[in-house]
């Protein structure tokens, strides 16, 4: 029907589909290069040194381990080091488990993630 449009000389309105039947899932857009060029370095806060040393002088306190108060809390004895030496992005439902498990809030003396 198209072929036989353009043949009696009648305007046809075509549009391409984008990629079609080509497999291109993922292209490179203008965007790409844009993004490639931006210097903002975005990043999550992590919780401050003196967050770690009140969990860390609370659990001493406690006599109890990283590992001990991990499993108190029901976590792993990896987030307790990485609350502990500075390196965790702060949650408050672990930063609550802490506070109750050492008996000391460690976000209430004024600290600042």
């Amino acid at each position: 029907a198209i072929l036989a449009a353009q043949r009696r000389g009648e305007d046809v309105e075509t549009s391409k589909k984008w990629a079609a039947g080509q497999n291109k899932q993922h292209s490179i857009t203008k965007n790409t290069a844009k993004l490639d060029r931006e210097t903002e370095e975005l990043h999550h806060d992590r919780v401050t040194l003196e967050v770690g040393k009140v969990i860390q002088q609370g659990r001493q306190s406690k006599g109890l381990t990283q590992k001990d108060l991990a499993t108190k809390i029901n976590e792993k004895p990896q987030v307790i080091a990485d609350y502990e030496s500075g390196r965790a992005i702060p949650n408050n439902q672990v930063l609550g488990k802490i506070e109750r498990a050492i008996g000391e809030c460690p976000s209430a003396r004024r600290v600042r993630w």
